[in-house]
């Protein structure tokens, strides 16, 4: 039986996205679709290329005390930080209860929600119909880092270059193509929500310096570790290979991955694997679409994850080489 899902805020980037994944989905249907912007629009005239939309599909703009009475079994959250609060509280009231997807980073510190990050955290699934979709970076430095979490030694630096969706469609400096060409553009230096949000999920202080380029979709982290030992590589390289075996969403690469090759991918990569001459300094590179494994592709994951279906029905993973040789 397929289950219907309402996407909330799906004028953005990572909404169309998300259009595009839970039309083609085999056991999934579009519930409705809400666009102030859009409003009154056919949903297919902007999917031309996607056949599993329905013609009648109309964008719409119900408030929030609307929304529990259009009978979505899921609702994916694809709105700015600081909205998702009032969508919640407009189910609790009215006594509806669908999974609720949340994209933003309103629920990532709630421990009464669970943090869909499902390679990491899939274990602690147990049911849980609020899920909070880890953000785009910090989906990229836990993957980068916790292989290596009980040998740390410091704070962890990430250096981050992301391409301009990430800034969303909103105006402003971060996504200004005159603004970035030639430039990279540097922002919330310290105390950055994914910052606090790998800190957090990790355990360990991790330190973010994020930065925006001319590119459009496509993130890339160079995470330096501090070990509290001497490591020889081929023991980290298999460290990596044991954590993410059998995970489709997973590349371990001997080479560095490049963010160039990321873009319209499901997965991260991982590689570069550096240490120090000591071996008690390991720099590691992590590749992903911003707009994919990032928020939307994660978000399927946790969908499926939530109605008992196989985690990667519906994402294509055919495209990845999990596992090739160091």
């Amino acid at each position: 039986m397929s289950k219907s899902v309402g996407i909330v805020g799906a004028r953005g980037y990572v909404g169309a996205e998300l259009i595009r994944l839970i039309a083609a989905h085999p056991q999934f249907e579009l519930a409705f679709v809400s666009s102030r912007e859009l409003v009154g629009q056919r949903v297919a005239d902007h999917f031309k290329d996607i056949a599993g939309i329905d013609p009648e599909l109309r964008y719409i703009a119900p408030s929030n005390d609307e929304l529990p009475s259009l009978g979505a079994d899921a609702v994916v959250l694809a709105l700015p930080n600081g909205k998702a609060a009032a969508c919640v509280a407009a189910f609790d009231a009215a006594g509806v209860d669908p999974v609720i997807v949340d994209l933003s980073a309103d629920y990532r510190f709630d421990d009464t929600w669970y943090y869909g990050l499902p390679e990491l955290t899939r274990a602690t699934y147990a049911g849980q119909r609020r899920i909070s979709n880890p953000g785009c970076y910090a989906t990229a430095m836990q993957l980068a880092v916790a292989p290596m979490r009980d040998a740390l030694a410091g704070p962890v630096q990430c250096f981050g270059v992301s391409g301009y969706s990430g800034a969303g469609t909103t105006p402003s400096d971060k996504n200004d193509p005159d603004k970035l060409r030639d430039n990279l553009m540097p922002y919330a230096l310290t105390n950055h929500v994914h910052e606090r949000e790998v800190t957090r999920q990790l355990g360990h202080e991790v330190q973010f310096l994020p930065h925006v380029a001319p590119h459009f979709r496509g993130l890339t982290i160079t995470a330096n570790l501090p070990l509290s030992r001497a490591f020889q590589r081929e023991d980290v390289v298999a460290r990596y290979r044991t954590c993410f075996d059998g995970e489709p969403l997973v590349e371990v690469l001997d080479e560095a991955p490049w963010v160039s090759r990321i873009a319209g991918r499901h997965h991260v990569e991982l590689g570069g694997f550096t240490l120090s001459p000591d071996g008690r300094r390991l720099v590691v590179v992590a590749t992903e679409d911003n707009l994919l494994k990032g928020a939307a592709t994660q978000a399927l994951q946790n969908l499926n994850l939530a109605f008992g279906l196989d985690e990667w029905t519906g994402i294509p993973v055919a495209n990845t080489q999990q596992g090739r040789a160091a």
